[in-house]
């Protein structure tokens, strides 16, 4: 019998992996709403064909003594578990599979370390997020979504921007302080994460303007935490904003597993106090397009020296989370996470029909203890906020919406 291939645990997945936390999983969220009905046994036999067509997702962390010097990856001819489960209709049926989204990680001991929960016309994905990232595992569906349907679902074109003048660095604020915290609302006793989920129109942005669609859901972000942090009477602190930066291919060659990169956008308090809002996106997209340009690793060099193997990973892992306890000030403020245009029509075909709205939700633990991500499908912007209850309440991410739609209309200035 030929012994089953195993890969490494890359950096992102082995960090992630020493920092688990069983009250407050690390998952991934996509909930897709469909026009139509789903066909449970041709969805099944799609996705697990979606599946092989991308065989990387097919693994399961490895057993190993408790010397080992890594983690790895033990790559599976077939899923260990049914992946698509169909939960029976009712009034909370949606709410509780979101719930579950939030509080029930995939076992990374089983392959694949995701599932597929369908309510209705509305699929569930539910990502352990120290395997995959949401984009991966969006192109998977995109490919279960063709072998359902029979249209093709290849990806659009990206859109084509003119080539940015080369420019003097923009004027970036110092990150050797503390960012702002979110501040806290009203905590709720129990542990997790909570989150709402919403859908805005797209911000209008003049032709030709200097700055995207991303650079507006920045500013926004920004300037939400901002009008949040003086209502609950925090002092002004530098705000440093996480923005996720995914550079592979969409098609069926993309690489499947966690392949985002971490860059950091500052804001200082004055630039967010009665701001000149042209201004204001303009230096932000200028911060954006050079930190997207610099060459960096996913997690910063630090992260790969802590995940080299010097040590047994037990020595490693209580390494990493003492020094992550030890950074929890430094860490930045939120983060933002803009999946952008859905790059694939999501079209299962004539009865079940195209995705009219894509949510993703990223996990939010302390100290950040909120992150906004955000997609846009159908020429609509769906929002989802996540939030740890040990920071905000659902009345508080309630109000977090309504700033962030306020101030989302704000950047819609003409030149």
């Amino acid at each position: 019998m030929t012994a089953p291939v195993r890969v490494p645990f890359p950096v992102v997945d082995e960090v992630s992996r020493h920092c688990l936390q069983e009250e407050e999983p690390e998952t991934v969220h996509i909930e897709v709403h469909l026009p139509g009905p789903v066909d449970q046994m041709r969805l099944r036999k799609a996705f697990t064909e979606a599946l092989h067509r991308h065989p990387r997702i097919l693994m399961r962390e490895a057993r190993g003594p408790w010397y080992r010097r890594r983690y790895e990856w033990e790559l599976t001819p077939e899923p260990d578990v049914e992946v698509v489960t169909f939960a029976p209709p009712g009034p909370r049926a949606l709410q509780d599979a979101r719930t579950r989204a939030l509080t029930e990680a995939p076992p990374l001991s089983v392959s694949p370390p995701i599932r597929l929960e369908v309510v209705d016309s509305v699929l569930f994905l539910t990502i352990n997020h120290t395997a995959l990232d949401g984009p991966a595992c969006l192109r998977i569906l995109a490919t279960a979504a063709e072998l359902y349907g029979g249209r093709d679902n290849a990806p659009a074109a990206p859109p084509v921007r003119p080539a940015e003048p080369r420019e003097e660095p923009p004027d970036t604020p110092t990150t050797w302080s503390p960012p702002a915290r979110v501040a806290p609302g009203t905590p709720d006793p129990s542990p997790g994460n909570g989150m709402l989920v919403t859908e805005l129109p797209l911000p209008h942005r003049p032709k030709g303007s200097p700055y995207t669609v991303n650079d507006q859901l920045m500013v926004t972000t920004a300037l939400t935490i901002a009008h949040w942090n003086r209502e609950h009477g925090a002092r002004p602190r530098p705000l440093r904003i996480t923005m996720p930066v995914d550079d592979r291919p969409r098609d069926t060659t993309m690489p499947i597993g966690n392949g985002t990169r971490l860059v950091e956008v500052p804001f200082t308090p004055a630039e967010l106090d009665h701001p000149d809002m042209s201004a204001l996106l303009g230096r932000t997209a200028e911060r954006t397009r050079t930190l997207k340009a610099l060459p960096r690793p996913q997690l910063g060099h630090g992260a790969a020296l802590l995940t080299a193997p010097w040590a047994p990973v037990a020595a490693r892992a209580a390494l990493t989370r003492a020094l992550r306890r030890a950074a929890a000030p430094w860490t930045s403020t939120t983060l933002l996470s803009n999946i952008g245009r859905i790059p694939y029509p999501l079209d299962f075909g004539e009865e079940t029909g195209r995705a009219h709205a894509v949510w993703f939700s990223a996990p939010a633990r302390m100290p950040r203890g909120l992150t906004v991500t955000t997609a846009s499908t159908a020429g609509r912007l769906h929002l989802a906020l996540r939030w740890s209850r040990a920071l905000l309440s659902h009345g508080d991410g309630a109000h977090l919406r309504d700033l962030f739609e306020h101030y989302l209309h704000t950047t819609e200035v003409t030149p």
